[in-house]
């Protein structure tokens, strides 16, 4: 099984919606990892080994029940000021990518399919993560999580809009517009999240997202207000954590959040189909 959540934009609830089917799939008894090729963020987690990734795919791993590792966060980019960002790769710095010296995409995409291999290898289900947005234009030609998984790796996806923004039903179909056209096969679903309300008010965009696209509605998440990592700016700094350490809060969280989702209708069986394909 494998599967990769995407975001109409950075914020959009990617992450915690990854985490949540990582939790979902350890309920279920099988063995998940989560995988996150690229991640830009200040917020990072030293594994058992020493090695630096992103928060985000820590929390990942706690909610698959198993210790993070380096392979499923290989690319770690670090705003360093002056235009200068850190490359800290397979969880060592390894260079300051400028606009003189950018970074070898090849090279680093050939270390971000060696990591995911390993997982594939070691795990029954690998859960994917993209990076902020694929619908970045000027970063399509050089991006690892994103286009990477699909062009590279073949990863089908589901697409994660917010709808507490606004223009969720614009943001759906003009990210999956902008997904090359080779591309669009694999983008298999969508997840409206943060709503507040009864979605079934959403029923006649749905559908037109769905015969426009081609892909399935899986689900309107609620808002709650709880707090998950943060991995940047867009994140949502508020919200619930109660526990006895921050992971088990974290944890305590996400179960209240699976909880409502499925009493919600989240289709986990779909999501569970895409991810056999």
């Amino acid at each position: 099984m494998r599967i990769l959540f995407l975001g109409t934009s950075s914020g959009a609830g990617k992450t915690t919606l990854d985490a949540l089917y990582c939790r979902y799939l350890g309920r279920k008894g099988i063995k998940a990892a989560p995988f996150k090729a690229s991640n830009l963020s200040l917020n990072s987690y030293v594994t058992k080994s020493g090695g630096e990734i992103g928060m985000g795919q820590a929390f990942q791993a706690w909610a698959c029940g198993i210790e993070p590792t380096v392979d499923m966060n290989p690319v770690l980019l670090k705003p360093s000021g002056n235009g200068a960002i850190q490359l800290v790769l397979r969880g060592e710095p390894f260079m300051d990518i400028t606009k003189d010296e950018p970074m070898d995409r090849d090279m680093v995409m050939e270390k971000v399919t060696e990591s995911y291999d390993r997982l594939t290898e070691e795990y029954e289900a690998v859960v994917c993560e993209g990076s902020g947005s694929p619908a970045e234009l000027n970063l399509q030609d050089r991006d690892l999580a994103n286009l990477g998984m699909l062009k590279e790796l073949s990863v089908p996806a589901i697409l994660v809009g917010d709808i507490e923004r606004g223009g969720v039903f614009a943001a759906l179909y003009g990210t999956w517009l902008l997904i090359p056209e080779e591309q669009r096969p694999l983008m298999k679903g969508f997840i409206i999240n943060r709503f507040r309300g009864d979605g079934s008010i959403l029923k006649d965009g749905i559908e037109t997202i769905e015969k426009l696209t081609g892909m399935k509605c899986l689900g309107v998440m609620p808002y709650l207000n709880l707090k998950f990592p943060e991995e940047d700016s867009m994140s949502d700094k508020e919200g619930k954590l109660e526990g006895s350490d921050t992971r088990e809060a974290f944890m305590n969280n996400l179960d209240e959040l699976l909880d409502e989702a499925i009493r919600d209708g989240l289709d986990l069986d779909g999501i569970d189909r895409i991810a056999s394909e």
